[in-house]
Formats: C-alpha cells, sequence, structure tokens
C-alpha cells in the first residue's frame, strides 16, 4: 500500500501554478537566483570546457534555472523531497557549480544565506550541508558522463541546508537504433520536457517566476488521474530507452498510479524487452529493481512485471547462454507475492519476528522474485573438494540485477537451507499437534535442535524461513492458509523457546578454556566441540555456567562425575565425528561396524600405495590430526558402564588400529587405553560382543616385543602396559560370578580365567625370561607383573613352581646380581608371592627358595645403602613367610641353624 503522506489530488481543483516553499527551500532559490544574477552581470566568464556545444540563440539569453522532475511531482503530492534537479537553460551543471563555488568564496556571500562557505576538503565536504543546521556547503563532486551507466550528461552534486543538488543543463536526446546512449545537445524546456520518461515526472517549477510549468500539457491531468504515460508515443519512446519500461513501474507502484494501457501495450512487445535485454546495463536493472522492491508497493511493482511478461527479461543470468538457461516456474508465484503482502500488511507473527526492519522487507521481496528458481538443480563442484558454484537463483541475483554480496549470500543461504528448514517446520508442526506420539529420531520442538539450526543459518536466518515458506505456497494451490499456520507456528515456538537470538550467543568457554579443560592441545576440532558445548548451554540456559562445564570435563579432575551430560555429549561427538575419520582407512578387519567380532573369513586388504602412505591411512599420526589421540584418550577417561555401551562401535576400533600399529609407542598407547576401557566394560558387554578373543588376539604378540629385535627402552612400556589390560580382561571376559542367561556356569568361567592366565605365565613371563635373563630392567618388569597374575591364579599358580622357582632363585644368585638391586628387589617380592599364593607346595620346595634368597643375602654382604636394606628387609620377611607356610612339619629352626653353621653370614637373614 502507498503510504498516507501521499495526498490525494483533487479531480475537480485547478492545476496549482505555485508551490509553498520550505524557508531552506526559498533560501536556496534566493542563492541560485543570486549566482544567476552574478553570472549575467559578469563581464567576461572564464573559458571552461564543456561536452556540449552550446547554440547562438541562447549565447545572449539570461540564466533562467528549474527544479525539475519528482521534487515537483512530490511538491505537488504534499510529499517532502530533499533531492533537487536544478536544470540550467544555458550552461552545464559543471559550468554552474564552478560559478557557484566562486560566489560563497567572496567574503560576504555566504552569510547572506546563513552560511560559512564552500567545504575546503573531502573530510569537510563528507559532514557539510548533510542538515539544514549545516552552515558549510558540501564540496562539488563532478559525475562524468557515463552512457553505460545511463549517466549521458556531466552533472554537479552538492549539499547545501540539508538538501541534495544535481546541477545539469536543459537538454535534448537523439537515439539511435543499437544503443540507448543518445547524443546530447541543449534544449528548450519543452524538448527537455518530452524527452522524460512520464509526464508526471516532466512538469519544473521555474525558480525565476516561481510557476509550475507543464510542457507536455498532461502532468496535471494524469496526477488528477493518477495515470502514467510517457509524453510521446511510448513505442519509440521505450525503444529509445528501454530502461524507461522499469521506470514505469517503479514509479506506478510508489504513487498507486496506473500505467496506460498504450504504454502497457509497448512494454509487453518482445522488440521493446529484447532492446532492455540488450542494450541496457544489468547495473541499471538491478538499481531500477531495488528501488522498486524498496519502495511503497514492491508487490505492485511484481505483479506489473509478472503481468507485463518481463520477469525472464529481468530475472535472468546474462552470462548464462540462452539453450542453458534454466526456464523458471513461474506457477504459484503471483501467492507468492500476495503472501508477502498480507504478511507485512496484517502484522502477523510472521512479520514480528521474521521482518523487523527495512533490511529485512528488502530481502524478503527480493527471496520471493526469485521464488520461480527455488525447484532449479544444485550446480555440482567442478572437480571433487572444490567448492560448489552457488544456486542459480544466487547466479541470477549477482549477474542479472547485480545484487550485492550479502544479498547474494542470504539467496545462497536460503536456497542451500531450504530442505532442512522445511523438515523442520514439518517435524514440529506433527509433533505439536500429536503431542502423545513417541519422537523418532531428532526432537524437533528441542531448544538445542532448534537454537543449533539457528546458529548453522546464521544471521539471514528470518529471511531464510521466510524464503523457504514462500517456495511451500508457491507449490500450495489456491489456499495458502494451511503453510502460514505451521509456519506461524514455528517461529512462535522460536519465540516462546526465547532463541530467535541463538545465532548470537556466546559459548559458556572458549576454544583455549576447552582445550586446557581436556589436556589437548588446540587445533581444529575445538570449532566443532564448542557447537557441543553450545547445545548443552541451550538445553540448559538458566543453570549452565562456565565454572561447572570447566570441571565437568576436565581431565585431570578426579572427582569429575564420569558420565556428565555434558562430558558424554564431547565423548559422542569426538568419537564420531573427529575421530572416527581419522581411523577408517586403518581400521581393524576383526571387528564389525557394530562393535562385534568379525566371524566372516576376510581376506587380507590389497596393498597400494595409497594404504602404504600412513599420511593417507593413518592421518592420526601427524600433522594437526595428531590431537586426536589426545582427545581418543580423555574419551576413554570420561566413560563409564552406561556410555561405554553406548559408543563401544566407535570406541573399540581406534583402540585395536593402535595395538596393531607397527610402532610401539602406538602399541603401548592401544594397550593402555584398552585397559581403561576394560575397567568400566560390564562383562555381559564383553561377551555379547564376543571381543574378548578379538583383544586377546591382539594384546598377546605385544609380549614377544623383546630385545634385541625391541629395543630394551621401548619393550619395557610396552609390557608395563600389556600385561596390566591382560590382567583386566581376564576378570571382565571371565567374572567369578557367571553372568545370568550365558553359556558358561561360574566354575567353567573360573577355569577359563585360569587357562587364560596359565597361557599368559607361560608364553609371556616365562618365554619373556627365557629370552631375556641376560636384561636385568625386562626381567625386573616381568617378575613386577608376575606378581599379580600369581595372586589371580592363587592355588591354582603351583603348576608353575618348576619353572618360576628356578627362574627367581637363578635372578637372587646370579654372579653379578648385586649390581641390580632394582631387579633382586623384584625377584623377591615375586618369591612371596610364590609363597602366598603357593604355600601347600612350600614344604616341598622349600630348600629351592632359600637356596636363591641365602646366596644373595652372602653377596650382598658388603652392599650399604636404603635400597639394600629394604632388599635385606624383604627377604628376612620372605624367609618368616617360608618359616610361616611350612608349619609344624618342618623343623624350620634346625635347618636354619645348619644353614648358619656352614656360613655364619645367613644368621642375619635365617634368625
Amino acid at each position: 500500500m502507498v503510504p498516507m503522506l501521499i495526498q490525494e489530488v483533487d479531480d475537480d481543483a485547478p492545476p496549482p501554478q505555485r508551490l509553498e516553499l520550505t524557508p531552506v527551500e526559498s533560501t536556496l532559490r534566493r542563492l541560485l537566483l543570486d549566482v544567476a544574477a552574478y553570472i549575467d552581470h559578469s563581464s567576461s566568464l572564464p573559458d571552461m570546457e564543456s561536452q556540449v556545444k552550446l547554440p547562438d540563440y541562447l549565447a545572449n539569453e539570461k540564466i533562467v534555472l528549474r527544479f525539475t522532475g519528482g521534487w515537483v511531482r512530490d511538491k505537488l503530492l504534499g510529499v517532502d523531497s530533499h533531492d533537487i534537479d536544478v536544470a540550467i537553460n544555458k550552461m552545464t551543471g559543471y559550468q554552474f557549480g564552478l560559478r557557484l563555488k566562486e560566489y560563497l568564496e567572496n567574503p560576504g556571500n555566504p552569510e547572506k544565506y546563513g552560511l560559512e562557505g564552500v567545504a575546503s576538503s573531502e573530510k569537510q565536504s563528507q559532514k557539510a550541508g548533510t542538515t539544514d543546521k549545516s552552515k558549510t556547503v558540501g564540496g562539488l563532486h563532478k559525475i562524468e558522463a557515463n552512457p553505460e551507466k545511463s549517466k549521458h550528461l556531466e552533472t554537479v552534486t552538492t549539499k547545501i541546508l540539508g538538501l541534495d543538488i544535481d546541477l545539469v543543463n536543459l537538454r535534448k536526446e537523439t537515439y539511435t537504433e543499437e544503443s540507448r546512449n543518445p547524443q546530447m545537445e541543449f534544449g528548450t524546456p519543452e524538448e527537455d520536457a518530452m524527452r522524460r520518461d512520464a509526464t508526471v515526472n516532466a512538469m519544473f517549477y521555474n525558480v525565476n517566476t516561481e510557476q509550475v510549468e507543464d510542457f507536455t500539457g498532461r502532468g496535471h491531468d494524469d496526477m488528477r488521474a493518477k495515470r502514467i504515460r510517457t509524453p510521446l508515443e511510448p513505442y519509440q519512446t521505450f525503444k529509445d530507452d528501454p530502461l524507461r519500461v522499469l521506470r514505469l513501474i517503479r514509479f506506478a507502484s510508489r504513487l498507486d498510479y496506473t500505467i496506460d494501457a498504450e504504454a502497457q501495450e509497448a512494454m509487453r512487445d518482445p522488440e521493446i524487452q529484447d532492446a532492455l535485454k540488450r542494450k541496457i546495463s544489468r547495473e541499471r536493472i538491478g538499481i531500477e529493481v531495488e528501488k522498486a522492491l524498496r519502495g511503497p508497493d514492491p508487490h505492485e511493482a511484481l505483479r506489473l512485471m509478472f503481468d507485463l511478461d518481463l520477469y525472464e527479461t529481468i530475472f535472468s543470468d546474462p552470462t548464462v547462454d540462452a539453450a542453458d538457461h534454466y526456464e523458471p516456474n513461474t506457477e504459484g508465484w503471483q501467492a507468492v507475492t500476495r503472501m508477502v503482502r498480507d504478511v507485512l500488511d496484517t502484522g502477523s507473527a510472521l512479520a514480528e519476528i521474521l521482518i523487523r526492519d527495512r533490511e529485512e522487507r528488502f530481502y524478503t521481496w527480493q527471496l520471493a522474485a526469485l521464488v520461480p528458481y527455488n525447484d532449479a538443480p544444485l550446480p555440482e563442484p567442478p572437480e571433487p573438494g572444490r567448492r560448489s558454484p552457488p544456486p542459480i537463483a544466487a547466479s541470477i541475483a549477482r549477474e542479472g540485477i547485480k545484487s550485492t554480496n550479502k544479498v547474494c549470500d542470504i539467496i545462497a543461504a536460503s536456497v542451500r537451507n531450504v530442505s532442512e528448514i522445511s523438515s523442520y517446520v514439518d517435524k514440529l508442526y506433527m509433533q505439536k499437534r500429536q503431542p502423545d506420539k513417541k519422537v523418532e529420531g531428532e526432537d524437533a520442538s528441542a531448544r538445542d535442535v532448534l537454537g543449533m539450526a539457528i546458529r548453522r543459518w546464521g544471521s539471514s536466518w528470518r529471511s531464510q524461513v521466510m524464503y523457504s515458506m514462500l517456495v511451500e505456497v508457491a507449490s500450495s494451490g489456491d489456499d495458502a492458509t494451511p503453510v502460514e499456520r505451521k509456519y506461524t507456528t514455528f517461529v512462535q515456538h522460536l519465540r516462546d523457546l526465547d532463541i530467535v537470538e541463538a545465532y548470537t550467543f556466546k559459548p559458556l568457554m572458549d576454544g583455549k578454556a576447552l582445550a586446557k579443560a581436556l589436556d589437548t592441545p588446540p587445533g581444529p576440532w575445538m570449532k566443532d566441540a564448542l557447537d557441543v558445548v553450545m547445545a548443552y548451554q541451550l538445553r540448559h540456559p538458566n543453570k549452565a555456567n562456565a565454572e561447572d562445564a570447566i570441571a565437568e570435563v576436565q581431565s585431570h579432575n578426579k572427582e569429575k562425575q564420569n558420565g556428565g551430560e555434558l562430558t558424554s555429549s564431547l565423548v559422542r561427538h569426538f568419537l564420531k565425528l573427529t575421530i572416527r575419520p581419522l581411523f577408517v582407512k586403518a581400521k581393524p578387519s576383526s571387528v564389525t561396524d557394530t562393535g562385534r567380532k568379525n566371524t566372516t573369513t576376510v581376506l587380507p586388504k590389497k596393498m597400494t600405495a595409497e594404504s602404504m602412505d600412513e599420511t593417507v591411512s593413518k592421518p592420526w599420526k601427524a600433522g594437526k590430526d595428531a590431537d586426536s589421540l589426545h582427545l581418543l584418550r580423555w574419551c576413554v577417561q570420561s566413560l563409564d558402564e552406561r556410555l561405554v555401551e553406548e559408543v563401544w562401535p566407535l570406541i573399540v576400533p581406534p583402540l585395536l588400529t593402535l595395538v596393531d600399529d607397527w610402532e610401539t609407542r602406538y602399541k603401548r598407547m592401544g594397550a593402555g587405553l584398552v585397559g581403561e576401557v576394560l575397567q568400566v566394560t560390564p562383562p555381559t558387554l564383553l561377551a555379547k560382543t564376543g571381543l574378548g578373543d578379538v583383544f586377546e588376539d591382539a594384546l598377546t604378540p605385544c609380549l614377544t616385543f623383546l630385545p634385541t629385535i625391541t629395543p630394551q627402552e621401548e619393550s619395557i612400556p610396552l609390557l608395563d602396559a600389556v600385561y596390566p589390560t591382560l590382567l583386566t580382561l581376564a576378570k571382565v571376559r571371565y567374572p567369578k560370578e557367571a553372568a545370568p542367561n550365558t553359556k558358561h556356569t561360574t566354575a567353567d568361567t573360573a577355569r577359563l580365567r585360569i587357562k587364560f592366565l596359565d597361557t599368559i605365565i607361560r608364553k609371556g613371563i616365562i618365554h619373556g625370561y627365557t629370552h631375556c635373563s641376560n636384561y636385568p630392567h625386562i626381567v625386573s618388569t616381568l617378575f613386577t607383573h608376575l606378581v599379580h597374575f600369581l595372586k589371580d591364579l592363587g592355588i591354582e599358580s603351583v603348576k608353575h613352581l618348576k619353572y618360576v622357582l628356578p627362574m627367581l632363585t637363578e635372578t637372587l644368585s646370579h654372579p653379578l646380581a648385586d649390581a641390580q638391586t632394582a631387579t633382586l628387589l623384584s625377584a623377591t617380592k615375586a618369591m612371596q608371592a610364590v609363597i602366598l599364593n603357593g604355600w601347600p607346595r612350600m614344604g616341598v620346595h622349600r630348600g629351592e627358595v632359600l637356596k636363591g634368597l641365602t646366596l644373595c643375602w652372602i653377596k650382598l654382604a658388603d652392599q650399604r645403602g636404603e635400597q639394600v636394606s629394604v632388599l635385606r628387609d624383604g627377604m628376612r620377611e620372605t624367609v618368616q613367610m617360608l618359616k610361616y607356610v611350612t608349619g609344624e612339619g618342618v623343623d624350620f629352626e634346625q635347618e636354619s641353624a645348619m644353614l648358619i653353621e656352614a656360613d655364619p653370614r645367613v644368621g642375619g637373614l635365617l634368625l
């Protein structure tokens, strides 16, 4: 609708001959007349070049000035206008502007008009004349003639007392067939009026006489009739300058006028439409379209474009060949523009929430104009890995009407997100209508789901939602009410959730704070992880705070709440979206995608250049993706029994990949992390997935990574990681109480656990000692872990005495044993474990035990130091344990006395 500030013209009223000027306009008139008099009375004029030759008959004429075009029309309609075009009869705008500047530089002249002079610098000029309170006249800005931009003659612009002044000479135009760029000459007022686009724009205000001049003879009549028509025959008018087609549409929609039938017929002429395409720059077309869409009645402007068959002439991409041009579907488009008009006119919730200001109003109309291209296929990337070209609608906006980058980005986002937006709207509407129905999948009513969607869509989400609605309106038939209803429900729900500004919400913590809390180096992973934090924040708007969030996720917080909501969300995110993609090319074949044992025969993978290149197959080893291992460790440390079952298929493959790697540092990391996962793994989960065998098969080969093939400094950390994990595996795989509904009884489970532990002792510890008995540090490591296995075996450990006791005795009695006190101490502790768990057999094996202890004691006779003292205490304790377990069946005192008699040095050990 046209704003009410336009006054109705009384059909019976005589045409007004004088206009009521504002004080500022009166001051401007007085200034211009004084400048004209100054020029007329000058004895000589400076030689100033001009593009247009002054006819002889004008040489002796006095200066006559006229306000032209839109200002006169608006003044007659009672509309304020701050843009005044000043036409000069015998000078170009540039020539007159220079004399205006010269006049105001004369002392005393500016003060006559309440002015202080002309801006002398660009900085001053930017502020000068911008309001009626400004006392400085803006600098003169010469705009060169540029026919391609529809600027046929040089003009000068300036600002005076808040008015934008455009100075130009009266002119007539002569057009050629192939161009809309005319030959320009000085013209009479009549010629200047007749060359204009519409009669209502062709009236002048004679500054000298203060009279309104209607040289076409039809301006006043057409204003009373609210009619737009051309001063000359319309076909030739449009043929001379096809841009006038769009200008008439704009004025008709702005003024709520009707274009006369003859002009409409000419506008529909294919030759005129072809000329509009061929002769007019797309920049000028875009300017007219934007002015129309920013005007008071864009609906009328678009209706006229459609009714006059101009849609494809205007909204098309000139860079695309006609054969490749996508034909828009304009069916239902008028319903689209009516919907926008009605939404704006009624002030509905849609308008209140989605169209808050003039810019969003303009975006809505711009998007509505391009709805006919909504079903155009999205362009494919030129090659894999490259960005896709913009959607066709965005290309038309950019190339066809030269829209700004911002507008094009909004259009592109609207097209790309339309399916997602529509899906959320439909899901929410169905949930509202069927509140008791169980929600499957994503909850479209949830605050975090919709809030994160708005953040993905960005600051222009309101315009994108409007576009989605308009696309549905276009295909809804005659009744668009259901579409409007469900979109109203959607935006009201967003408002009720208080997330309409979700795209501006700041996360509880920044990337650095999150990296510190996770004890992980900053990296590309942070951006998506902060989205997880934001989703948590959206779910808990009133209680989420940075301190609590950081405390929950800190990997070094020993009392952290495993399974906390934010922690669980981050674990799921990292495992699924950060870690899994990096490990997918080297995932083990022994596990299915569901986290179960693969029972089918899998052929070895074919070796390719890509699989041999670890930067491709194992990107987690180096570069920016190496941080993923820190995240993997944090995920493992954050698991509990509930969460581990949920993420089981995601956590197991990368851990097995690490264990299977050829580098011992990754094997060690993998083994350690497997152990941590097993600590929170329910036995039923391990049994259900059948991965006990898989873990055993992956871990036991690590026990053979021994010197000399594996350096000792690599072997020991690996063994220290693998043995505890195998022990944990035994406990989880074979729990002391069999789980209900399993095929094994408790007795079966106990037997299988013993068998598993026996295997590790034989193939790991005993085998390792056999090959590395001359590596004291390796021996010490093996004995340290032997203690725990013997403890778990209990009395079942006696079967290993015939192997283990000679190992321990040999170590304690080795000629160089005193050089490795730590090894002797580990052997002593292992001897204690043998006695504690195999005590019923100690009566038989006491001699072997005493042999090792006494020989070691004698070798330490001359040794001093804290470690040696600790070792001696341990050996004495071992003797006392042996004495205790042999019981009454052995005269331990007598045997000890015999040994002391043989070598008194052992008295300190045995007494």
